[in-house]
């Protein structure tokens, strides 16, 4: 027979208050109706303080530990021991948590419902192993203390065994908790009506192997362990249970079973669980900034935890670049699979997703979900999953071999932009369908992952545009030269860096000689690639100046200096306004084999000699450029044969976890290592310096020197005669046809006898030309004179002034540069097909 409250203060006025640990009712009799006015409507899932009126000091007095008398905080009310059993107010607190789980008398003003106060006898009985909470939740024996049971009514002293017992009986009968009591072979020898609603309890090992435990040790053991509620087929899905496990001794302490107490936590225990998981994907999703690994991160957090299987598909407009509109997407919709994993047998599949876009039909659940920018839950048998299914036999027999009976699917928005949608599935690994309170859990994972999405797609977008404007600056292909053989090699930053300034480019220059160069604008993003285009552009303007290495580099030291003042004053001060630079600028000269040098903080290039020793030159360093006011050295050094000459920019040997000197060497080592070509060699020296990619941008130019063959220069010295024209303009005339290059004699003629004529009249010996058949046919007349002709218009009636206008008209190129002896002017005419040099020869 099942024993109620209102049983149990039948025979007189007793009022039965339950509370749990956190000072809920639980429980409220008819008694305490009667005494206090209250309803146990009224009074259940309320604060008994608040109820009562009852004072802090008189709950604390109720509790045990009032400070005044453990057992009762006013005379004339006993304790359980007799008349002057108390605790003094300086107890310890072990003391404390001891008093709060033994009984407790005492007289308190209560308040009845019409609102008047009224002195009570009140005896509180402590509930063992904690109580239900208000979550559904049961204590643990932590500092918080169980539950307990008030009794309101007369004075305890003649009624208290009475209570005792009719609490007993409650106990056992009507308490909230689950309650079995096992001998000491653990034979269920009795339990109440709560543990026979679990029908059969936990997990039967995890149970034997507590109570067993708490029979060895002699004490109580708490945990959670899974289990079941077969009284409810509907809700047979598995629940979380706190279990206390408690030893039961006689007088004597001899153990005579073990009595097990049962609470459900299971809501609980989900609660937790959902914060753990959104706790794990707060701080695993958006670790990079790029978008297939942010929906892979997703993917990861929630599978198996949450669903058994997780695509994300984002729309296929918003990877290739474009800005989507805001808002809902209505109609059909190409999408494209970024992240998908599945959990199947126990085994975790990662599907590729590299192009795999689909377009999703207006009626489809993807496009349904996209349209009305809220989530939706399916079921395998609803409608719209079944005509969706319908229409791709393949995707109907992914279902059916899974065994998928849940869906659910959540748009990805963020910042009011719909990006795609994410869908979640849970097949036979998983029985219990996706609930409500999933769905907002979903949600909120989908809802952080949003915002990374959005931010690594703006961050892509932001990367690619300034990628493309770098490589839109840098050499689309190095030109061809007889001069040197190249290989180049451009590596971009890691994403984290972003986008920086290293540039490299290779110069035709007048008299089949080149210009190498290569350079590091300072810091990283579009301020620096916009500062490097315009470096570059100013470095080929003055290259077809001809100026010698440092005197270039002073040049471009004093335009850095005043584009950085110029943009800081546009920019307010901004830092990233200010431009630094460092640049090694090199001229090789095929003809004579030699090549002059001058850097500006530049790492020295490395040069690999015919016979395979390699070392860096020796050059003097140079500041920065943006710095002014110290000078830069040329250097100029003949170079064997066949040398090959290696520029590059510090991020192709500085690395954090090596010293610079062991990099260095490993450069040194990796530029000698036996390649079929420069672009093999050029490959080699990438996996060697930066095997797992750079941290900083790199560049790399791998420069190997030529010589021209004699018979393709021609010299003449000549005399500050005018009768000397007619002769070199003969000798050219016939080199040229040694050459086979009779149609150009006549364009030939006219230019050497203009130049050759100018020379003398106007500068000064000696005198020199020089014909270089290269890939064009170069004219080079040189004087001692360094003043640079200017070519002008000449009027109808003047005697002079067309020369160098006749010079512009006939060739392709025509300039002049300064040497150490004076000035050279020269110019340059193409070659008719198949007129050109077999070839230079790198000797």
């Amino acid at each position: 027979m099942r024993t109620t409250l209102d049983d149990m203060d039948g025979s007189y006025l007793l009022g039965l208050v339950v509370t749990d640990r956190w000072g809920l009712i639980t429980g409220w009799s008819s008694g305490a109706e009667r005494l206090l006015g209250h309803t146990a409507a009224e009074a259940v899932r309320q604060p008994v303080a608040e109820l009562l009126g009852l004072a802090p000091a008189d709950v604390e007095a109720a509790a045990g530990h009032d400070g005044h008398d453990g057992h009762g905080g006013h005379e004339g009310h006993d304790g359980p021991d007799g008349p002057d059993s108390s605790v003094s107010s300086d107890s310890s607190d072990s003391s404390e948590r001891s008093d709060r789980s033994e009984e407790r008398h005492t007289a308190l003003p209560v308040r009845h419902r019409d609102g008047s106060l009224r002195t009570l006898p009140v005896s509180r009985y402590p509930l063992a192993g904690g109580a239900v909470g208000p979550d559904g939740s049961g204590g643990s024996g932590t500092s918080d203390g169980p539950g307990s049971v008030l009794v309101i009514g007369p004075p305890p002293g003649r009624s208290a065994p009475r209570e005792r017992e009719t609490l007993s009986a409650w106990a056992l009968e009507a308490s909230p908790m689950a309650l079995a009591v096992y001998d000491t072979d653990l034979r269920c020898v009795w339990q109440n009506d709560r543990m026979r609603r679990l029908g059969g309890g936990p997990d039967a090992v995890a149970w034997e192997e507590r109570m067993r435990l708490a029979l060895l040790t002699g004490e109580e053991q708490v945990g959670e362990i899974k289990g079941s509620f077969s009284a409810a087929p509907a809700e047979s899905s598995s629940r979380v249970l706190s279990v206390w496990a408690t030893p039961l001794r006689d007088d004597r302490g001899q153990t005579l079973g073990v009595c097990a107490t049962v609470t459900d936590v299971t809501r609980a225990g989900r609660d937790r669980e959902r914060l753990a998981l959104l706790n794990e994907a707060s701080v695993r999703i958006g670790s990079t900034l790029d978008v297939t690994r942010t929906g892979r991160e997703l993917t990861e957090v929630v599978v198996p935890r949450f669903s058994n299987f997780a695509r994300v598909d984002l729309l296929e407009a918003l990877l290739r670049g474009d800005e989507p509109a805001p808002g809902p997407i209505a109609g059909a919709v190409r999408l494209r699979r970024i992240a998908e994993l599945n959990l199947f047998e126990g085994v975790t599949e990662v599907q590729d997703a590299a192009d795999d876009s689909d377009v999703y039909l207006a009626n489809s659940p993807a496009a349904l979900c996209l349209a009305s920018g809220r989530s939706a839950v399916y079921r395998t048998t609803d409608p719209v999953i079944r005509a969706w299914l319908g229409r791709s036999p393949a995707r109907q027999a992914k279902v059916d071999r899974y065994e998928t009976h849940s869906w659910m699917l959540v748009p990805v928005r963020a910042r009011g932009t719909t990006l795609g949608v994410v869908m979640f599935v849970r097949n036979r690994e998983t029985p219990e369908p996706f609930e409500p309170d999933d769905l907002s859990l979903a949600e909120d994972l989908v809802a952080r992952a949003a915002v990374c999405l959005d931010n690594a797609r703006r961050f892509t977008r932001e990367r690619t545009a300034a990628l493309a404007l770098q490589r839109s600056l840098l050499p689309q292909r190095l030109p061809d030269q007889s001069a040197v053989r190249v290989a180049s090699r451009y590596l971009p930053a890691s994403p984290s860096m972003g986008v920086g300034g290293d540039w490299f480019d290779v110069i035709p220059l007048s008299g089949a000689r080149v210009a190498l160069v290569v350079g590091d604008v300072v810091g990283h993003g579009i301020h620096a690639a916009a500062a490097m285009g315009r470096l570059r552009t100013a470095v080929r303007t003055l290259a077809d100046v001809d100026p010698t290495p440092d005197e270039l580099l002073t040049r471009l030291d004093d335009l850095v200096i005043q584009l950085s003042a110029e943009s800081g004053g546009d920019l307010g001060g901004d830092p990233a306004a200010d431009i630094g630079a460092t640049c090694l600028y090199a001229v090789y000269d095929p003809v004579s084999g030699r090549c002059s040098l001058a850097r500006a903080g530049h790492p020295a290039p490395a040069l690999v000699s015919p016979d395979g020793t390699a070392g860096f030159l020796d050059l003097p360093a140079g500041p920065p450029l943006g710095l002014g006011g110290v000078p830069f050295e040329s250097v100029e050094m003949a170079l064997p044969p066949g040398s090959l000459l290696a520029l590059f920019t510090d991020g192709l040997v500085e690395s954090r976890r090596h010293d610079l000197d062991v990099r260095v060497e490993t450069l040194r080592t990796a530029l000698t290592a036996p390649a079929g070509s420069l672009e093999d060699l050029c490959d080699h020296v990438v996996r060697t310096m930066l095997p797992d990619g750079p941290a900083d941008d790199a560049a790399l130019l791998l420069v190997g020197t030529r010589v021209l063959d004699a018979p393709r220069v021609a010299a003449w010295d000549v005399e500050a005669d005018a009768a000397a024209v007619a002769r070199v303009r003969t000798e050219s005339v016939r080199r040229l046809a040694s050459w086979g290059l009779e149609e150009a004699a006549f364009v030939t003629e006219l230019v050497v006898s203009e130049l050759v004529t100018n020379a003398i009249r106007y500068g000064g010996s000696p005198i020199q030309l020089r014909l270089i058949h290269d890939q064009v046919l170069t004219c080079e007349v040189s004087d001692a004179n360094s003043t640079a002709p200017h070519m002008r218009r000449a009027r109808a009636f003047d005697e002079g002034g067309r020369g160098l206008l006749l010079v512009a008209q006939l060739t392709q190129r025509w300039g002049t540069r300064q040497t150490p002896a004076g000035k050279t002017i020269w110019c340059e005419q193409s070659l008719p097909a198949g007129t050109g040099p077999e070839g230079a020869v790198a000797a």
